[in-house]
């Protein structure tokens, strides 16, 4: 009897022991992940210990720009933004997540469905049903602390190159012409490899000042870029624009 009572005793030890040893572990990988973004105290806070930034303070909240809202702990994608609206509460607010990526869970207090992130289990806030705010009737009321902006890329924006023989000449027309967001100045062309600017002046490398000039095509055309560039282009004039020469 005491060698049966003994055999029971070691076999419990030994499962309670395991599920020790599966809490712990569990408890290491909602706090730290060697794949997994540091992060700061306050994002600890809500992230890991399900806590909620203070309303009307979070940085993306007032976010109109186009991009995808990322998890701040792992970088899993979890929102468009197309899918974000303003719900006057105070969190940043979604109708729709993307597919597979947000987890419904329910909360400690017994009345609302927390959400967290479906790949690291990060806490991101609470989803609300049946407001009437979208045609959705859906709401994932999100602390910014949980998640990273990342902005689209705008497909709009075209680049060219015009070389007049003066560059800054160039650029000061480009710089004021209606849909160019950017304008640089270089040189193009030319036999020699990355050249230094003393091996250009002595005007043996074969390149030609030139202006990059990147333009948004809602707002403007290529077509207008050329036709500005030959009409503020003096082509009897080499190697130069009016009084400045090149090099």
């Amino acid at each position: 009897m005491k060698r049966i009572t003994g055999i029971i005793f070691f076999a419990l030890l030994l499962l309670t022991m395991c599920a020790q040893g599966q809490s712990q572990k569990t408890n290491t990988n909602q706090t730290s992940n060697m794949n997994w973004n540091p992060l700061t105290p306050e994002e600890e806070r809500v992230i890991v210990h399900k806590g909620t930034e203070r309303p009307f303070t979070g940085e993306l909240l007032n976010n109109n720009a186009e991009g995808h809202y990322l998890c701040k702990r792992c970088d899993a994608p979890l929102y468009r933004s197309h899918d974000k609206f303003d719900a006057h509460c105070g969190w940043p607010s979604f109708d729709d997540e993307i597919e597979g990526a947000v987890k419904r869970v329910p909360d400690t207090d017994g009345r609302r469905t927390e959400i967290i992130c479906n790949n690291c289990e990060a806490h991101l806030g609470h989803v609300f049903l049946g407001e009437g705010f979208t045609e959705k009737q859906t709401r994932h009321c999100v602390n910014s602390v949980s998640l990273k902006f990342v902005p689209a890329e705008n497909t709009n924006l075209k680049k060219v190159y015009f070389a007049s023989g003066c560059f800054w000449g160039t650029e000061y027309f480009f710089m004021k012409a209606p849909g160019v967001k950017e304008t640089n100045v270089g040189f193009m062309g030319g036999h020699v490899e990355n050249p230094t600017y003393a091996q250009v002046c002595e005007k043996n490398t074969g390149h030609l000042e030139t202006t990059e000039v990147i333009f948004d095509t809602n707002e403007t055309s290529y077509e207008a870029m050329v036709k500005l560039f030959f009409e503020t282009h003096d082509f009897s004039q080499t190697n130069g624009q009016g009084p400045d020469i090149g090099p």
